[in-house]
């Protein structure tokens, strides 16, 4: 069955939605501490997470009828060719996310992986728009996504001086550019599921997107033996593994809201819930310090969303093949 989403409904399930990734984030970021340590620690992690989300929407597929409808439709455009095979590697970008956040968030924090992230995530989806690699065709470099790029570099630079002055070293930098190499390849990620989502509906792009990804982390995981690390027994505590739920519901929602509003537009609005929620989550937590300079660092990045907002016109709103 197919339906369109009302614009104004998918706004804040946009900002939801990206309040989902910063929660990821702590969840595989606090998962790979407990597991263990070095990449092999990071890999396992993000192959529980990708793994479970993998699981869930196998069951989502093959038990309702919109998800059967949708894994149709999927093989009948790799059938005949409607979809090349490269616009089905979007898992890659969220596997590279995932490994990302247990290798890094545990050093520098979900608040500066979040923020860099977004930066990485604002200044790719300027290239993917204009050169209309998305759903939503060719979009210009307008005022408003300049603003939201540069705001959102200077609050990456503001939340990295600030660990820089409590003593961080130069592995924040390395970590905070891995979060940013992460960023760039999510936007490209949105772009590619909106892709499909357009062809075959959110049920088959989304369980599509966790195929490839849990393929990714394992080669990833099998790497990971040829360095040092260690990986011990595994957590007990529930919530350690939510990652690949969190998971389902910001891919589903990216993939049908970037026909609405476009790449840029979306990664604003999920931007505003990630920056939001990460700062919420480093000040709740005693084991985390944030300075003046890391607080006006989230306050920036969340400035620059809301001024892009205002100046960016979205795309027109497509017809999205749902479940």
């Amino acid at each position: 069955m197919t339906r369109t989403f009302p614009r104004a409904a998918m706004v804040p399930l946009m900002v939801l939605a990206g309040a989902l990734v910063a929660l990821q984030s702590r969840v595989n970021g606090a998962l790979a501490d407990e597991i263990g340590s070095g990449l092999r620690a990071g890999s396992l992690a993000a192959v529980i997470s990708f793994g479970s989300g993998l699981a869930v929407m196998s069951v989502v597929v093959l038990a309702t009828i919109s998800g059967r409808a949708s894994m149709r439709r999927l093989a009948h455009a790799r059938a005949v060719k409607r979809l090349r095979w490269h616009e089905l590697l979007g898992g890659l970008g969220g596997a590279f996310f995932v490994a990302s956040q247990g290798i890094a968030v545990g050093t520098i924090g979900v608040a500066l992986f979040i923020v860099a992230f977004t930066a990485g995530q604002s200044l790719s989806s300027l290239v993917v728009d204009h050169i209309g690699f998305g759903p939503g065709g060719a979009q210009r470099a307008s005022t408003g996504r300049a603003v939201a790029a540069a705001f959102a570099i200077v609050a990456v630079l503001l939340k990295a001086l600030d660990q820089i002055e409590t003593g961080a070293t130069w592995l924040t930098l390395a970590l905070a550019l891995l979060a940013f190499a992460t960023g760039v390849a999510q936007a490209v990620q949105q772009a590619l599921n909106g892709r499909v989502s357009k062809v075959v509906g959110s049920p088959a792009t989304t369980w599509n997107n966790f195929v490839v990804g849990t393929t990714a982390l394992l080669v990833l995981l099998a790497a990971s033996f040829l360095v040092d690390g260690h990986v011990g027994a595994l957590p007990a505590t529930g919530w350690l593994y939510l990652g690949g739920v969190l998971g389902i519901g910001f891919i589903m929602v990216a993939a049908i809201a970037v026909h609405a509003y476009g790449v840029l537009v979306l990664g604003l609005c999920m931007i505003a819930g990630q920056v939001v929620t990460a700062e919420v989550l480093d000040v709740i937590d005693p084991a985390v310090e944030v300075g003046p300079l890391g607080i006006a660092g989230g306050a920036v990045a969340l400035v620059g969303v809301v001024v892009a907002l205002m100046l960016t016109s979205p795309t027109p709103a497509a017809d999205t093949p749902t479940a």
